[in-house]
């Protein structure tokens, strides 16, 4: 039996144009890695309008935009969960947290990757008042308000659910997905559209592609120790 494996993820935050989530587990010694594109013409994501909360609005010099189609440049797709869907087995929630803000009435990441039952650390850095509000299907709903400086809420989800919708009830513009996984093997893409996924044993897997507002694609991968594959994937509108 496959020993278990021990999470060190790190997370690298790019703000304003997305971020990059490693599982890096040291149980084996086989990586993936690509890049993810959008193919055809991106197409234009709106203004926000934050006028009703001066204290965000003002935080931002530049519009901000939706982010449910992000591009960056050649068409690379930032946001995308890539995971292991098939041929791990399941492991234990690491005991490190993962962490996302709420700053400039903006969730940051837009696009979180955690294991089921990993603690999730909440944090308010406005002026204002945010009321987050997880909408899964497979997981337990909640309702909570975080007002400014308040201390960080920890929470989590118990149940693998991709893509589960978390809003302010106070902020309609404020959106994200939290992406509960199994496995250690998950990445999220950046501005640059690529990801990375270390650690892996050898074994046959279904690798997993989700975009928010694109579904789903999926490759088959074969890994043999030490083995670096690339690959890529696009999605189409």
């Amino acid at each position: 039996m496959r020993t278990k494996y021990f999470l060190a993820l790190t997370i690298a935050v790019l703000l304003g144009s997305g971020m990059l989530v490693f599982a890096n587990p040291p149980a084996g010694s086989g990586s993936i890695s690509g890049k993810i594109t959008y193919t055809g013409t991106p197409p234009k994501m709106k203004p926000i309008d934050m006028s009703k909360e001066p204290s965000c609005a003002k935080q931002h010099a530049t519009p901000v935009m939706t982010e449910n189609v992000t591009t960056g440049p050649s068409n690379a797709l930032a946001w995308v969960v890539v995971y292991i869907s098939a041929g791990d087995q399941e492991s234990s929630a690491p005991s490190q947290a993962v962490r996302y803000d709420q700053k400039g009435c903006q969730y940051h990441p837009h696009v979180l990757g955690v294991m089921a039952g990993q603690n999730i650390e909440i944090r308010n850095d406005d002026e204002t008042t945010h009321n987050i509000h997880p909408t899964p299907k497979d997981n337990r709903e909640w309702n909570e308000s975080q007002p400014p400086k308040a201390a960080a809420i920890e929470k989590n989800f118990a149940r693998e659910e991709i893509m589960l919708p978390v809003k302010c009830n106070q902020h309609p513009w404020m959106k994200m997905y939290v992406n509960v996984v199994k496995t250690p093997f998950f990445a999220v893409t950046g501005a640059d559209g690529k990801y990375e996924i270390k650690g892996l044993p050898p074994g046959e897997y279904t690798l997993a592609f989700v975009q928010e507002k694109l579904g789903e694609q999926t490759q088959k991968v074969t890994l043999a120790a030490k083995d670096s594959k690339t690959v890529d994937q696009g999605f189409k509108p």
